[in-house]
């Protein structure tokens, strides 16, 4: 088994990193926030100071973080993990990133003997805790053959997509078929409400029609019960639909639905429901205000 670094211990990182210690390996965890290291100081895992202190002798380092901000942060900054880890070893970037900052932070490790590889995932606070994540990754294909068991650790799939930014860019194309999708399924929820439709029934119909999808038995359900307890936070995919947009930008290619989806989460999160589920963007076009 391999020594590890796991940087970025929230909803979906503490989940993915406690995977990676039940598989054996030798983790090394850093968190902005020390009192999300406590159940893996609990566990005798070593918590460090820094990004750069967990990747001093890691094989891999495993990052999940924010945005393109906290990435370059934690990747290049003064106490970042490109300035701090050996020669070979190889970093896996969960986080939702735009391509152009994957090429930047590969482009900087592979000055240092460094393997950067973006590995984003596909998948939710459930699928990371039971290890049934896709992982799309863009890189070096000898550092991801190299990488299966650490990967494999945390996903039930795990897809080599291209070069570096290939993971990066097919992660934001899922968030905006993923954010559309939601945006659709909650004008659906408010048409059935306004029509006083049998909910149960309409769950049950819609769930095993032609729109059937994960997206649908799971968020529906939570939209017509009003619980917008956080699975997918709203501000951080309101984030991806504006990296998809730029990313429509970049490569000069229309985008105009995942626009009109982006103004819907955009007035969503300005409204103060970013830290709410996805799915709260039901909330926004109905003018509904949260429960607290």
């Amino acid at each position: 088994m391999s020594t590890v670094a796991f940087i970025g211990l929230g909803a979906m990182g503490s989940r993915m990193a406690m995977n990676l210690h039940a598989a054996g390996h030798k983790l090394r965890v850093y968190n902005r926030d020390r009192a999300k290291t406590k159940p893996f100081a609990d566990k005798g895992i070593e918590v460090c100071d820094s990004p750069a202190a967990a990747a001093k002798g890691a094989e891999f380092v495993c990052s999940i973080v924010s945005d393109d901000t906290a990435t370059r942060e934690v990747m290049l900054g003064a106490a970042g993990i490109v300035g701090a880890a050996a020669a070979g070893t190889i970093i896996l970037d969960s986080s939702t990133n735009t391509p152009a900052m994957s090429r930047e932070v590969a482009k900087a490790a592979a000055a240092k003997g460094i393997v950067y590889l973006d590995a984003p995932v596909s998948g939710s606070i459930m699928q990371a805790q039971g290890k049934e994540l896709v992982i799309l990754v863009g890189g070096d294909k000898a550092a991801f053959d190299k990488a299966q068991p650490v990967l494999l650790a945390m996903g039930r799939m795990v897809r080599r997509i291209g070069d570096t930014g290939a993971g990066a860019t097919l992660k934001l194309i899922n968030n905006m078929l993923s954010a559309s999708l939601i945006t659709a399924v909650a004008e659906a929820a408010q048409m059935a409400e306004a029509a006083h439709l049998d909910l149960d029934a309409t769950m049950e119909v819609l769930g095993e029609g032609a729109a059937g999808s994960r997206v649908m038995k799971t968020k529906l359900p939570k939209m017509l019960k009003r619980d917008f307890s956080p699975q997918f936070q709203l501000e951080l995919m309101d984030k991806d639909l504006r990296y998809f947009l730029a990313l429509a930008q970049e490569l000069d290619r229309p985008a105009p639905l995942a626009s009109l989806v982006r103004s819907q989460f955009q007035a969503a999160r300005r409204a103060q429901l970013g830290k709410l589920d996805s799915c709260a963007v039901f909330l926004q076009a109905s003018g509904e205000k949260p429960k607290t």
